[in-house]
């Protein structure tokens, strides 16, 4: 059996990506169900809300899932102490380093996956106790890192005991062979999943990642720190501009906040963030979840 499968208890080794406003309780137990592992990305939401994802997930699911934390988030403590309440399965960590909360978290059952950009992250997440780890190439949607999926995962590969799970720029059983004969023990898939039935993202959001084309996705932000790659609007053009401008990282940070939820709540395609991975060219439409799946696998 797989290692990842099996350190997981599901059975097709495929992580749903925890991206925020996106992965909610219904998209998160539709991959479940589909045989894969579903996230709720907590994103910067309060404790309360992720609380009741969970509890939501939980009737509509029978199967693990897990949550994927923000550690740059407000209300971190609090969403861990939640995860420790309500024993879930698995969390997946981003921007940041999750050692403080290793201990607990496993004490409780919970197995913890971080998300590193790198081989030096990788090795040290290993140290400090991790059970897997997702290795990001910059294909990715959302916040991302340097280095390509291609020349991330074998290196990671190479130095970690612990099982490594490829993401950026997997949308098929295509990238799922690559990232096995790059060394993955399996893969994390975020666009695609944006094009499902089960989830809740506008129909503006997900037109949009089905009408970009190969170069579309492009990345905002490399000044800040924080680079984020996201479809190409009107949003990004203006940020694009700031950018060149050098225009205070606040003032920049300030004019793009709250831009995710206008475009996967709202519908705004113009100036809301689309965040998808360079993969949205080759997303050409919405099925169910388990179809998905099951075509990645095949």
């Amino acid at each position: 059996m797989n290692k990842l499968c099996e350190l997981l208890q599901i059975k097709y080794p495929i992580i749903q990506g925890g991206m925020a406003w996106v992965a909610t309780a219904e998209l998160a137990a539709a991959v479940s169900n589909g045989g894969g592992l579903g996230l709720i990305a907590a994103g910067n939401a309060p404790a309360d809300w992720v609380r009741e994802q969970i509890k939501l997930a939980r009737t509509l699911t029978d199967k693990p899932f897990g949550v994927n934390v923000m550690l740059l988030s407000p209300f971190v403590d609090e969403v861990m102490e939640v995860i420790f309440d309500e024993k879930v399965a698995v969390i997946t960590t981003g921007a940041g380093n999750p050692g403080k909360y290793i201990e607990k978290l496993k004490s409780g059952g919970t197995k913890v996956i971080p998300v590193v950009p790198s081989v030096a992250l990788a090795k040290r997440m290993e140290s400090v106790g991790a059970d897997a780890v997702i290795a990001e190439g910059t294909e990715a949607g959302g916040h991302i890192g340097e280095l390509t999926t291609f020349v991330l995962i074998p290196q990671v590969a190479d130095v970690v005991s612990i099982p490594v799970i490829a993401a950026g720029g997997i949308a098929d059983s295509r990238g799922v062979k690559a990232a096995f004969a790059l060394g993955a023990d399996g893969v994390q898939v975020g666009t695609r999943f944006i094009c499902s039935n089960e989830c809740i993202a506008h129909e503006n959001y997900k037109a949009a990642v089905i009408a970009a084309k190969d170069r579309d996705a492009v990345v905002c932000g490399r000044y800040t720190g924080h680079p984020v790659r996201q479809i190409k609007n009107k949003l990004t053009k203006e940020l694009d501009k700031m950018e060149k401008e050098n225009i205070p990282v606040e003032e920049f940070e300030k004019f793009g906040a709250g831009s995710l939820q206008k475009s996967v709540i709202d519908g705004d395609a113009a100036m809301g963030s689309l965040m998808a991975g360079q993969i949205a060219g080759l997303v050409k439409e919405i099925k169910p979840c388990a179809e998905i799946i099951q075509e990645m696998m095949a």
